[in-house]
């Protein structure tokens, strides 16, 4: 019996001396192994995590807003607010001239051909101007028309019932990803273009506090601006606003050479009608940009396609007068600088992220609510400095939502060589940080994960 024992402890001190041979085998052949990326953090806040819990609003801008939006006393507004956020949400961008005309002339084309089948003397004079006539009343038909948003007070106030709380969410959401993973970042000035009712200083306040000494929100819509300031005064007339350093404008800083450390868009391109005009905003924001410039959009297709659009503009413009040579790159949410591999496929999917927030607590508002937005940060790059506070810039991003199954994970994934993959991750082929790391990631988060992949073999739209 005490032989048996015996042999039964050897054995079991010898599967101990296994497992921990292997173990130690596994973190020196694994890249990503404990000591590099977690930095003492707990699985659950490893240096890849961006996603927010349910955000509320600051109390003081959701007290001023109630109060304004009982005050005004909007009529149906319930409805009004539903009928305004499905607009925005399914707002496309306008058609370009170009594509108009190659549209006409291709239906043009089209028309006759079919009525030069037709045997009998023809009045080309008369069928000209016929087919003309049916090729502009065609076009009406299937044409988006784009319309510009005019806000007077009444349209601010509905407004603010729809999208303050789910504007704010996104642009908090966005500015987190500066916030985690660059700890030292503080800056001091901002810019807010489009800035509407001034959610992006709430949210950049909620980030940085008082290290922020001068915010300049830019809007052409002087009603916005109006119930901007009377949100940051808590709708006291004779209050003191809960920032002091807010400066309202209708337009943008003349001088060239005047820079902010953050600068800000947030649902604004959707509001510019040409390709033209969107390019060339980007590239004056750009100039204003010292660290960091931040888009936001909806997560539709049109939204996605439009930050992309910026993207390359950054990326392969040059500008004919540089006053700052630190070039452009991409801070997130991409983790790579080459086409966009979601708008290579077909059918073409957004890259869009999710964010749960609190609602203003009105009539027909649900206790919580999601906001799907689209989202750009770029960052001059400095090639004297080094990376110092974070090691994640080969780490993929997390592009849909994460599937917890038993022992393993499934995680779909943009990587750092430009492709899609869905990776199954287990803690015996990946390790088990690794794999722990995966369980308490979500959407949007970044994985830290070697590029041993996967080919998706499942639909992306699982």
């Amino acid at each position: 019996m005490a032989a048996q024992s015996y042999r039964v402890c050897v054995v079991c001190r010898t599967a101990g001396v296994v497992r921990q041979v292997c173990r130690a085998m596994s973190a020196a052949t694994n890249p990503q192994s404990k000591v590099d990326f977690l930095k003492g953090e707990p699985h659950r806040k490893h240096p890849g995590v961006t996603n927010l819990k349910i955000l509320h609003l600051p109390e003081e801008l959701q007290m001023a807003a109630c109060s304004i939006i009982h005050k005004a006393q909007v009529t149906r507004l319930p409805a009004r607010v539903l009928g305004l956020t499905n607009f925005l949400w399914s707002r496309k961008r306008a058609v370009e001239d170009s594509t108009l005309r190659q549209k006409a002339m291709s239906l043009e084309k089209k028309l006759w051909e079919k009525e030069m089948e037709k045997r009998g003397d023809i009045d080309e004079l008369a069928l000209d101007d016929r087919i003309k006539r049916k090729v502009v009343s065609e076009l009406k038909k299937t044409t988006y028309h784009w319309t510009p948003m005019k806000y007077d007070e009444e349209l601010g106030v509905v407004y603010m019932a729809s999208r303050l709380a789910g504007g704010y969410a996104a642009v908090r959401r966005a500015l987190n990803e500066i916030k985690k993973r660059k700890p030292s970042f503080a800056p001091q000035t901002l810019l807010d273009f489009g800035s509407g009712l001034g959610s992006v200083v709430w949210a950049s306040h909620s980030c940085w506090g008082d290290s922020l000494k001068e915010m300049v929100c830019v809007d052409s819509s002087a009603p916005m601006n109006v119930l901007a300031e009377q949100l940051l005064k808590g709708d006291d007339e004779r209050g003191e606003p809960h920032f002091k350093q807010v400066y309202f404008r209708q337009f943008l800083p003349v001088s060239p050479k005047v820079q902010f450390d953050l600068v800000v868009a947030a649902f604004t391109l959707s509001e510019l009608p040409h390709a033209k005009e969107r390019e060339e905003a980007v590239m004056t924001l750009w100039r204003k940009t010292s660290s960091y410039l931040v888009l936001v959009e909806n997560g539709t297709k049109e939204g996605h396609q439009m930050l992309m659009e910026a993207r390359d503009t950054l990326l392969k413009k040059r500008e004919k007068t540089v006053l700052d040579s630190r070039p452009a790159s991409v801070f997130a949410p991409c983790p790579h600088e080459l086409k966009c591999p979601k708008m290579a496929r077909e059918p073409t999917n957004p890259c869009n992220f999710n964010q749960l927030y609190h609602p203003l607590p009105l009539s027909g508002h649900n206790d919580r609510q999601t906001e799907k937005f689209s989202y750009l940060i770029m960052t001059r790059t400095d090639p004297t400095e080094a990376e110092t506070e974070t090691d994640d810039v080969d780490w993929g991003r997390i592009v849909a939502p994460v599937q917890r199954r038993t022992r393993h994970v499934h995680c779909r994934m943009c990587c750092p060589d430009g492709q899609l993959q869905h990776l199954v991750v287990t803690a015996r082929k990946h390790s088990r940080d690794v794999y722990r790391c995966a369980r308490n990631s979500d959407w949007g988060d970044q994985l830290p994960i070697p590029q041993q992949v996967e080919e998706d073999v499942q639909s992306d739209s699982e």
